[in-house]
């Protein structure tokens, strides 16, 4: 198996290279807006640099977007170093995992997309509610606990999707075609005029079944794997002056899909979000906002489940003296879900309001440190306070060491405590009387600028959870409940290293591992996170009209008796050629070597291997912009 891999490794890196080699052109840099790359404002809720930022913080460009032809927030954050995205499963839900963990906020724009009815997994957030990526301007990735900002069930971290604002008149068409049937139309008009500025992206996808190769060598194709997507996406700006602007936001996706390996059964998600937005001291260094969003999932999946949530948010913001800025709010927030899978419940409601403070504190141009603290009161479980410090030392400009740590308070979603169904005679049980899940999440880190050529980010992080929940087999019914563990522990490291080989060439590598153990009181298990050791690496070209990337995703130590395998080697590739000023044409292949590999693993409600990843798929497409 190891031969093997190497075999696919290197077969593929060849073709990569000697491809994107064979092109005759004049060089040209490759440039990326030190603006975008260089600030952010997830991790302390205002603008700031990296380098000033104490947290492992990754940024997706709407470049990089572009350049890989990325067709969803799930292929694009799967090739950042410790993420994984368990995508195409049977529901068409897209779970992300950072640092071992599904206990992570997905938001847009700030706003959080998380809902009280979560899965059977962590995870209370899809990707699969995004509609587009063409109206993002970048994604920030902060990985390890965002308790005092965003909520002390950020475990993993927190994924923050900022859309862009219309600039420059302009109609792009993006259309392609290629394996299994597969066909993608989005158009997208952009613009100001004025004070006024908009975005607006429609978009149509469809595929028929896809095909994956299985253990004994041959390509199967999966039955019921068809999809139909309709999605729509708006941002609306006004300028009132330098310092203050509205903002509407309306997203809508609208999902049919079969339910893989069950004919006829098919399944239906309407995903709608909204937001409208009063923003203020947009010209002060901490600015202010008041915020009023609906977030709404229906889903008909053989019975009819759904959520629906309304948000008030506020935050405000100082800057006192040179040392301190100073950021607070507060938050309201009403849930209402539905689960008439087998009559489990409806219209269950949860009400939970928040207040935080944080402020950060920069004692010269070397030391940063951040404290923080945040009440939530949840409408079943209390009032919980959770507070938060970070440290950020730069001893200089190339620079930076830095150390976070956070509590943790996570309540058990809707479907821990009240789910309950049974399959054919193997049930699923909530549990009404767990207790939320509360601990600690700790990292270290530097990051170290040996020139604009060369960035290097090693990082430890380590995290201890009491009461954790986890779905398991039980010996009083013929199923899984939810239950309560005593503890669960995870940590491992994050090493990445990106920068630029030429003015052709750039690169970026890679290296995570995770550790994770549960213990039950009454049942001892040893419940392992199934990717222990994951690589990434991307190589880029970019030569006058012409852009290749060749990225790689890789594991080892997984569980062969439960993935069939104990290493994968995933790798895709796509290059573009400008043939005007405003078409490009594009190809790309993934999973070019047409590697074996299970998404989900042999678990307690599965004797096997679960949801192939599709096999080796093509994919044609032309931008045109007019």
């Amino acid at each position: 198996m190891q031969r093997d891999l190497k075999k696919m490794v290197l077969a593929s890196l060849a073709l990569g290279v000697l491809y994107s080699g064979t092109a005759v052109c004049q060089a040209e840099a490759v440039v990326q807006d030190d603006d975008i790359v260089d600030v952010v404002v997830t991790a302390e809720r205002m603008p700031s640099s990296i380098m000033s930022t104490p947290a492992d913080v990754t940024v997706i460009t709407a470049e990089q977007i572009e350049d890989n032809h990325y067709s969803d927030v799930a292929e694009a954050l799967s090739h950042v170093n410790g993420v994984v995205v368990n995508s195409g499963g049977s529901n068409g839900d897209q779970e992300v995992i950072i640092n071992g963990d599904q206990r992570v906020v997905i938001m847009i724009d700030g706003q959080r997309l998380n809902n009280d009815q979560g899965s059977m997994g962590r995870a209370s957030a899809s990707l699969g509610m995004i509609p587009s990526v063409k109206n993002i301007e970048r994604i920030e990735v902060v990985k390890g606990a965002g308790s005092a900002l965003y909520g002390s069930d950020a475990v993993g971290g927190v994924v923050n999707i900022i859309t862009k604002k219309g600039s420059k008149n302009e109609t792009t068409l993006d259309l392609n075609t290629g394996s299994f049937g597969t066909h993608n139309y989005e158009l997208t008009n952009q613009g100001s005029q004025g004070d006024w500025d908009w975005f607006v992206t429609a978009g149509i996808q469809k595929r028929g079944d896809f095909k994956y190769k299985a253990e004994n060598g041959e390509d199967v194709s999966m039955d019921n794997s068809d999809y139909s997507n309709d999605s729509l996406s708006m941002r609306l700006g006004k300028k009132f002056s330098d310092s203050d602007s509205l903002r509407l936001m309306f997203t809508h996706r609208q999902q049919d899909m079969g339910i893989y390996n069950n004919p006829p059964f098919y399944q239906n998600h309407n995903y709608n979000y909204g937001s409208i937005t009063y923003n203020f001291k947009e010209d002060q260094p901490v600015q202010g906002f008041l915020r009023y969003s609906v977030n709404y999932k229906s889903t008909d999946f053989q019975g009819k489940y759904d959520t629906h949530s309304h948000d008030l948010e506020y935050q405000n913001g100082w800057q006192l003296g040179k040392n301190h800025k100073v950021v607070a709010g507060a938050e309201w927030h009403q849930g209402v879900a539905s689960n008439l899978l087998g009559g489990s419940y409806e219209n269950k409601q949860i009400t939970t309001q928040a207040l935080f403070l944080q402020d950060t504190i920069s004692f010269d141009s070397k030391w940063t440190f951040v404290p923080g603290i945040r009440m939530d009161h949840h409408s079943m479980f209390g009032t919980h306070w959770s507070p938060k410090a970070a440290l950020n030392y730069q001893p200089d400009v190339q620079t930076k060491m830095y150390a976070s740590w956070g509590r943790v308070f996570k309540a058990p979603t809707l479907d821990d405590l009240f789910y309950n169904n049974d399959w054919g005679g193997y049930k699923y049980v909530g549990d009404p009387n767990l207790q939320p899940e509360s601990g600690h999440v700790e990292t270290i880190g530097i990051t170290h600028e040996f020139s604009d050529k060369a960035i290097l980010d090693v990082n430890y992080f380590w995290s201890n959870l009491d009461n954790a929940i986890k779905w398991l087999p039980s010996t009083e019914i013929i199923g899984i409940i939810a239950q309560n563990i005593n503890n669960e522990k995870k940590d491992g490291i994050n090493i990445s290293l990106s920068g630029a080989l030429s003015d052709r060439w750039s690169y970026d590598m890679g290296y995570s591992y995770i550790n994770s153990s549960a213990y039950s009181a009454t049942n001892a298990n040893d419940i392992p996170y199934y990717e222990p050791n994951g690589y990434r690496l991307g190589i880029h070209y970019n030569c006058d009209r012409w852009k290749a990337n060749l990225l790689g995703r890789f594991g080892s130590g997984l569980d062969e008796t439960r993935y069939s395998r104990n290493c994968y080697a995933i790798w895709d590739f796509n290059t573009s050629y400008a043939a005007t000023e405003n078409v490009d044409i594009y190809f790309k292949v993934n999973n070019l070597t047409n590697q074996m590999y299970y998404i989900y693993p042999q678990s307690a409600w599965a004797t096997s291997p679960q949801y192939p990843l599709q096999g080796r798929t093509f994919l044609v497409g032309a931008n045109i912009r007019f």
